[in-house]
Parts: C-alpha cells; sequence; structure tokens
C-alpha cells in the first residue's frame, strides 16, 4: 500500500517544548544552579542498537523501511527529509539525561536474535523483537496480581483460574515497561490491564458479555474511574454499587493505585482515554444488534477507539516520570499515540483471528472485514490486513521521530521510546502467547 507520508507539524509544539524549557531552567534557577540557562540541549544522534527489527524475507526489499540488503536491521527512514529514528527509540541523551531512567543497567539488554522457537510467525509482519523479559519480575508481578484478583477484587470464580493463568499478564507487563523503576510501578499497568479485560470479558465478549444494554453497564463502571460527585443522600448508593460485580471492583481498585502513583494531570488523561475505549466498545455492540458490516475505513474508525490506546498513554506514570499535559496534548503526540494503539490493536486482531472464528456468531475483526467489504478470499483479506498494520507502524515510527527531531525534550524523547517499546511488547506477548492464540493454515 502507499506510503501515506509525514503529517503537517503542528505549529503550536516549538512554542508548548520552549515553554517547558523554560520551566525546567528556571526551577534549576530557583535552586541555585548557576549557569543553568547557558547549557544546550544535546538531542539524540546515534543509531538504534539495542531494539533490532525484524523484517521477514517475504517482504519486498525495495519497501523503504527496510534495509536495501533485505536482511533484518534497524528501522531507518529511507527520505532524507525524514529525521533519524534512533533519536526516537534511542532514548534522550546529553547534557542533563543521564538520572532520567530510573533502572540502573549496567549496559544495555542484549538484542534478542529472533522471536522463541515456539513463536507464532506470521509471514510478512514488521515488528521489532525485544529481549526476554525479566523473569525475576515477571514472576513477582505475576504472584502479586493473582492475589489482587484473587484476595482483593473477588474477580473470577474458580473455574476461570486457567485462563486468568494462561493470559500470562505478568511477562506482557514486563515486557512492555522494562523502565519501570519498581514492581510496583509495574502494578499500576497490571491491574489496570487486567480490570480492563474483566470489563471486556464480562460486559462485551466471552464471559456472558452481550451487546444488550452494554451502554448502561460501561456508565456504572466508568465511574469507578472518573467518580460520581452526587447529594449526601444519593452519593452512598453509587458507592455501593462500584462494588456489585467483578469489572466495577477491578476498575474501583485499579484506578485508586494508579491515582496513588500518578500526578492528577495523567489521571485524567487516563480517564478520557478509557471513555474514548468504552465509545469504541459501544460503536461495535451497536454494529452488532444491527447485524451491520462495516465499510474497512469505518471499521478502522472503531478500532481507533476500540484499542489498546489507555496501555501505552501509562508509559510515563509507570516509568515513574511524567511527560507534562501541554507536550501531551499536541497534536503531534496524539497522533504518535493513536497509530500506535491503532498498529497495536491490528495486532490483536491477527493474533486472535482463529480464535474469534471459533466463537459463536460473527466476531468483527480487519481479516473479516476485508473479506467481506472487498470480496477478498480468507487469505488474501489476512494477508492485506497485515499490510494495513505494516502501514500503520511504519506510519508510527515517521511520526514518533518527526516529533522526536521537533521537539527534543527529555521527558518527550523519553515518552516517545516508552511508547515503543509498549508497542514492540504488545506483540510479543501475542507472538509468544501460544495458550491463548493459534494462527490460521495459511502458508
Amino acid at each position: 500500500m502507499p506510503d501515506a507520508g509525514l503529517s503537517p507539524l503542528p505549529s503550536s509544539l516549538p512554542s508548548a517544548a520552549a515553554r517547558f524549557a523554560a520551566r525546567v531552567l528556571a526551577d534549576a534557577a530557583a535552586h541555585g544552579l548557576a549557569g543553568a540557562q547557558a547549557a544546550p540541549t544535546e538531542a539524540p544522534t546515534e543509531a538504534l542498537t539495542d531494539v533490532p527489527t525484524e523484517r521477514p524475507t517475504s517482504t519486498p526489499a525495495a519497501d523503504p523501511a527496510v534495509d536495501p540488503a533485505g536482511a533484518p536491521g534497524a528501522a531507518t527512514v529511507a527520505a532524507p527529509t525524514r529525521p533519524d529514528l534512533g533519536r526516537v527509540l534511542g532514548g534522550p541523551r546529553g547534557l542533563g539525561t543521564a538520572g532520567l531512567s530510573l533502572v540502573p543497567r549496567a549496559e544495555p539488554p542484549a538484542a534478542p536474535s529472533g522471536p522463541p522457537a515456539d513463536a507464532l510467525i506470521i509471514p510478512g509482519l514488521y515488528y521489532h523483537p525485544v529481549p526476554e523479559p525479566d523473569p525475576v519480575r515477571v514472576d513477582e508481578v505475576s504472584l502479586r496480581i493473582k492475589s489482587w484478583a484473587v484476595d482483593e477484587v473477588q474477580l473470577f470464580p474458580d473455574d476461570w483460574e486457567g485462563e486468568f493463568d494462561g493470559f500470562s499478564v505478568g511477562r506482557y507487563m514486563v515486557a512492555c515497561h522494562p523502565d519501570a523503576p519498581t514492581v510496583e510501578h509495574l502494578m499500576i499497568a497490571t491491574r489496570l490491564m487486567v480490570a480492563e479485560n474483566a470489563v471486556d470479558d464480562c460486559y462485551c465478549e466471552d464471559h456472558g458479555g452481550s451487546p444488550v444494554g452494554l451502554g448502561g453497564r460501561l456508565l456504572l463502571a466508568h465511574t469507578a474511574l472518573d467518580p460520581l460527585h452526587s447529594t449526601a443522600e444519593y452519593q452512598p448508593h453509587w458507592a455501593e454499587s462500584l462494588h456489585a460485580d467483578a469489572p466495577r471492583r477491578a476498575y474501583r481498585s485499579a484506578m485508586e493505585y494508579l491515582v496513588a502513583q500518578a500526578t492528577p494531570s495523567q489521571a485524567d488523561r487516563f480517564r478520557h482515554d478509557m471513555a474514548r475505549l468504552h465509545l469504541g466498545y459501544l460503536a461495535e455492540a451497536a454494529w452488532t444488534e444491527t447485524n451491520h458490516v462495516p465499510e474497512v475505513w469505518e471499521y478502522l474508525v472503531m478500532r481507533q477507539f476500540n484499542n489498546f490506546r489507555p496501555c501505552p498513554t501509562i508509559t510515563d506514570t509507570v516509568g515513574g516520570y511524567e511527560l507534562p499535559a501541554d507536550l501531551h496534548a499536541q497534536p503531534g503526540m496524539q497522533r504518535v499515540l493513536a497509530l500506535a494503539g491503532n498498529a497495536s490493536t491490528i495486532v490483536n486482531d491477527l493474533y486472535s483471528y482463529t480464535k474469534e472464528l471459533a466463537g459463536p456468531g460473527r466476531h468483527m475483526n480487519l481479516p473479516v472485514v476485508l473479506a467481506e467489504r472487498e470480496s477478498l478470499s480468507e487469505k488474501d483479506a489476512y494477508l492485506k490486513a497485515v499490510e494495513v498494520h505494516n502501514d500503520l507502524m511504519r506510519d508510527f515510527e515517521a511520526a514518533s521521530a518527526e516529533l522526536a527531531a521537533a521537539c527534543p525534550v527529555p521527558s518527550v524523547l523519553r515518552f516517545l521510546r516508552g511508547v515503543a517499546v509498549w508497542v514492540d511488547g504488545n506483540h510479543y506477548w501475542h507472538q509468544t502467547n501460544t495458550y491463548r492464540y493459534s494462527l490460521p493454515d495459511f502458508w
């Protein structure tokens, strides 16, 4: 599919960066750091070396995002006017940035040579392999999240325990957030991930979910994230309702832990993205109720809302720092987050394809919509969905690189790196979770 090119750079971005830089310098001067205003900010220029890109050999070497020799290598942007992607994924370097990483590392993690031997391989899919997640952290997060699910929120009955364990949420979150300074920071993301899946399963999908009445259920659940402010007479009734079912108990508890660690602006950012998610749930449910198969572009609209965006949007909270609100709100950053969520969600469509086909009724995913709306065979529709994913990934990387070049503020660079690592970790979890997923026999 043709390269969509770069989006125009929003004119307000440099002024927002300048305001943030002025605030940092003013704080430094207030603390007696003489000469801070004279110190230049050094943007990273090194090429990416620690997160290689794997391009399957079935992808044509003429692709501008691929090494000309066709061998796996670091992703690059071919056009000379595009910034170096290493500026994004390499992380902030230079004067004043050494203390940004809160996790001491003697040396960068070893780059993986390829996916694990038992991984699911989708031919032609563009992705970045990641190092194996820290097994000590995986075990600790797995123990803590199960204790929370069973003891604190009574999330599932005994006969769902195998599914909960098979989800491997500890491995998922450690892979997505390798820079988390502590296990407790990792637990912020882990509780929220489990709570979001409980709402999806119990309200929308496998475990009693239905499009009928979904709006009311989601609205009440959303108040566990965005609390009701009512009269003294009615407030207690609402507070009691937050314990009425497992999804609301999980949302309430996970949000309390987030608020304890996040700034008010980070917590409100998350609430906003969860409202987006719930709107996407409702659109899909409405189409199910009316037996409507959307056009491909309509499906992609729905998937921009019903997607993984709430997860990478908290990457700074989990990392123990904050991307200032005025920088997060910039159109360039919003585009990066939207593309990251979209690419990650199409990954889910691809890996869960056979699982969803095996379920009752017609489950909408991108290959199914492509087959219906573009009169393609199942195989051709699936392969075109791979192309759509790859285009989204390239657009995400180009938008990230453009933003990093335009706004080389340390918190922006670290946030962009965190979002990119989340995207890679999300793919790793899907590719290696053979308990949940299998691939169609198209090859």
